[in-house]
C-alpha cells in the first residue's frame, strides 16, 4: 500500500510517516496543494492524506483538481471541527475526515478501512495497457476506450474474472448466451474473433485450447 501525506507541518508528516513503516505501508510526502497535485499525477497511490491549509494551494482545491484524473480514496486531515467544513469536504469527494489532534493508530485504522472501501467499489482491473472498468462497463486499450458489443464485454469480463483457467466452449456458450442457448458453436469463434481484433496487441492475452475452448492469460 502506497501512501501521499499532504501537510504543511513537518511534524505531522513525520509522525504518520512513523505509523506507516510499522505497517509497512510506503509513502511520499508534500508540504502543499501543487506539490500534491504533481505527485498524484506522476504515482499511483492507495490514499492520499490530505490538510485543508497549506500555502500555495489549499487542500480543498486540491483535492478538486486531483479528482479529475484520479479516484483514489481521500482522508481529509484538518483543526476545522465545524460541521460545514465536514460536508463541504464531502461534497467535493472526499472519503473521510479526521481532526486535529488525532490518534496516529485510528488514523492507521481509517486509511486501511478507506483502501479496503475503495478496492471492493473500484473494479478497473489492468492488465498492462488492457483495462476493464465493470462499473462502467468500458474498456480501455493504451488508454483509448474502444467499443465493443455487449456480448464481446460480457466474454471479455467472464474470461478476465477466470484469469489463467481453461474454460470449455460449453462453459461460456452457457455462461454468456445462457443455458437454453441452442446456436451454432461458430458463434462463440465469432466473437472471439471480433474480440481479439478489438484488443489489438493485446489480442494474444485470450489464448486458444484446441478442442477444449479458450482462457484469458496473464502471468504477471
Amino acid at each position: 500500500m502506497k501512501v501521499l501525506i499532504v501537510d504543511d507541518e513537518e511534524l505531522i508528516r513525520d509522525v504518520i510517516k512513523e505509523y506507516l513503516t510499522l505497517e509497512n505501508m510506503e509513502y511520499m510526502e508534500a508540504s502543499d496543494g501543487i506539490e500534491a497535485i504533481s505527485l498524484a499525477k506522476n504515482n499511483e497511490f492507495d490514499c492520499i492524506i490530505m490538510d485543508i491549509m497549506m500555502p500555495k494551494m489549499d487542500g480543498y482545491q486540491a483535492v478538486k483538481e486531483i479528482r479529475k484524473f484520479s479516484k483514489v480514496p481521500f482522508i481529509m486531515l484538518s483543526a476545522r471541527t465545524d460541521e460545514y467544513d465536514k460536508l463541504a469536504s464531502f461534497d467535493i469527494g472526499v472519503d473521510d475526515y479526521v481532526t486535529k489532534p488525532f490518534s496516529p493508530r485510528e488514523l492507521i485504522a481509517r486509511i486501511k478501512a478507506v483502501t479496503k472501501r475503495n478496492k471492493d467499489q473500484s473494479e478497473r482491473k489492468k492488465f498492462d495497457g488492457l483495462e476493464i472498468d465493470t462499473l462502467a462497463h468500458e474498456v480501455y486499450v493504451d488508454n483509448h476506450q474502444i467499443n465493443l458489443t455487449a456480448k464481446e464485454y460480457d466474454l471479455l469480463l467472464y474470461l478476465i474474472q477466470n484469469k489463467n483457467i481453461v474454460l470449455s466452449r460449453e462453459n461460456l456458450l452457457s455462461h454468456i448466451w445462457g443455458y437454453d442457448f441452442y446456436g451454432d458453436d461458430r458463434t462463440l469463434d465469432t466473437h472471439i474473433k471480433n474480440l481479439r481484433n478489438n484488443l489489438g496487441k493485446y489480442r494474444d492475452f485470450i489464448i486458444t485450447i484446441r478442442k477444449v475452448g479458450y482462457k484469458f492469460e496473464y502471468k504477471k
